[in-house]
């Protein structure tokens, strides 16, 4: 993974003066870019899992952004990916949202917010130092700083936006957290879309802290949220 001065891009716009002018705005800004012109390149060169962040435009021959995005999270690639559109609707960054997308932005843009938003993302990603707070819960653990989580220490391959779900659960262990909350906490939503943005998450984020393991530890609160519960506690669902 790069540096904080050489963080690597895989940009994946099939527009060819496009394509050329994001990377000489990257490039200028001191990342390190990888370039592909069309939806079927950009996930096999995304799968490697060698890029910090990854740069989607949203329509794209062959595969769209929106596919390539569900496609790596299914596969467990959790990369930070920014999504760019003409397409800047609510209704749209909301689709992008859902389907695993990290931040959302939309064309026109100006180019020092493409490089903020870049940046924000590898700073979110790959956050550190000495001291890193450890949040405990039943076999749950969430270290804050290094943006990683575990189950009876065994490591939970989370993508950016799961880790932030996990965290928010996590500071509010045992209680009941509404789709409002997380919407305004995890998502900077203060609307509710009407989208299933949070129950997809929330169920992604239940099979990595399920699948394998003894016990729920997600538990859905019907008509009002979620909660955690340790591992030994009686689950509603």
């Amino acid at each position: 993974m790069g540096q904080a001065d050489q963080i690597s891009i895989l940009l994946v716009e099939d527009d060819d003066a496009a394509r050329a002018n994001i990377a000489g705005i990257l490039t200028g800004a001191g990342m390190t870019v990888e370039q592909a012109a069309d939806g079927a390149t950009g996930l096999h060169r995304a799968g490697g899992g060698s890029h910090d962040v990854i740069i989607l435009d949203r329509m794209l021959p062959h595969l769209t952004g929106i596919d390539i995005v569900t496609r790596l999270r299914v596969a467990g690639v959790g990369a930070p990916v920014l999504m760019l559109s003409a397409l800047g609707r609510s209704e749209h960054r909301v689709e992008g949202l859902e389907s695993g997308v990290d931040d959302y932005l939309a064309k026109p843009f100006e180019p020092d917010e493409l490089v903020a938003r870049v940046r924000a993302l590898w700073r979110r990603a790959n956050r550190g130092g000495s001291h890193d707070p450890v949040l405990l819960f039943g076999d749950l653990e969430c270290h804050v700083k290094a943006r990683t989580a575990f189950r009876n220490g065994r490591h939970l391959p989370l993508s950016p936006k799961e880790f932030e779900l996990f965290r928010y659960l996590m500071d509010h262990a045992g209680e009941v957290v509404t789709r409002e909350m997380l919407l305004r906490h995890v998502w900077k939503l203060n609307f509710d879309p009407q989208t299933n943005v949070v129950d997809v998450n929330v169920g992604r984020l239940r099979r990595k802290l399920e699948d394998g393991f003894d016990g729920p530890v997600l538990e859905t609160v019907w008509g009002t949220g979620y909660r955690l519960i340790a591992a030994s506690a009686p689950a509603s669902a």
